[in-house]
């Protein structure tokens, strides 16, 4: 558990709020930890109906904290990675998610949603799945997820080039089911759980699991994760992490 996580239970939805706003709900290992452990944890509560997803502040979520991620790069991290106990749980997860998304959506921000069964963003939100800028691969089975939903064209675009989609262009290409007014976000995203929290919770698991297939979802993730840890500890991602800190732009020229 960690303060950095609020998490709710009440009339049947499970609310997972990021508070980590001076931040920009950049996403800790033990943040991933609470939240794989609140949607794991949900599969059997028969008090949860439906899972809420979101930020506190002005974004939904920077990513993942990228002192974190030069971390790994270094070698100096220890312990188990929770991430990808999070992205196993979205994965696998049968009950209804909700994600409400305001101001920046980065990363794993953005590629959760394509877990969520209704997402709703605010007009403020900015979507970006900056992997390949960072000498890194996607997660969260975006590779194939992303590419069924905007198409190839479109999703190799956004993972190639890292550059923020505004929230009508996302309700175009099929990333959202709502775009609404910022003061008016969490009262949609609530209502709409509200509605799933009514619905009979066993047609909706089963229409979740005709939907989607859990099992080769976490098999592709574990396919990206084997990518993507190579990466990271790459020269690329090296260099990549020491532009960030040094606020400069990377230069992948001189460690290809």
């Amino acid at each position: 558990m960690t303060e950095q996580v609020e998490i709710k239970k009440e009339n049947g939805i499970l609310t997972l709020t990021l508070r980590r706003p001076d931040k920009k709900n950049a996403l800790t290992n033990e943040m991933y930890g609470a939240l794989a452990d609140a949607i794991e944890g949900a599969e059997n509560d028969a008090a949860v109906r439906v899972i809420l997803i979101r930020g506190e502040g002005d974004s939904f979520t920077a990513g993942n904290d990228l002192g974190e991620f030069a971390a790994v790069a270094s070698g100096k991290a220890t312990g188990e990675r929770h991430v990808t106990r999070f992205i196993h749980s979205l994965g696998k997860a049968t009950k209804p998610l909700v994600a409400a998304v305001q101001g920046r959506a980065v990363g794993v921000g953005t590629t959760m949603l394509l877990h969520c069964d209704l997402v709703v963003l605010a007009e403020n939100a900015l979507l970006s799945t900056p992997f390949i800028s960072l000498a890194l691969v996607p997660e969260a089975a975006s590779s194939i997820l992303m590419p069924l939903r905007i198409g190839y064209a479109r999703a190799f675009e956004l993972f190639a080039l890292g550059e923020p989609i505004a929230a009508n262009v996302a309700f175009e290409w099929g990333l959202a089911n709502r775009v609404v007014p910022l003061d008016k976000l969490n009262a949609e995203a609530t209502a709409l759980a509200q509605r799933l929290a009514r619905q009979p919770l066993g047609s909706l698991v089963a229409t979740k699991r005709l939907m989607r297939n859990g099992e080769m979802l976490v098999k592709q993730m574990q396919a990206e994760g084997e990518h993507f840890e190579a990466r990271l500890k790459s020269a690329e991602a090296r260099e990549a992490f020491q532009a960030f800190a040094e606020r400069r732009p990377p230069d992948f020229a001189k460690v290809a």
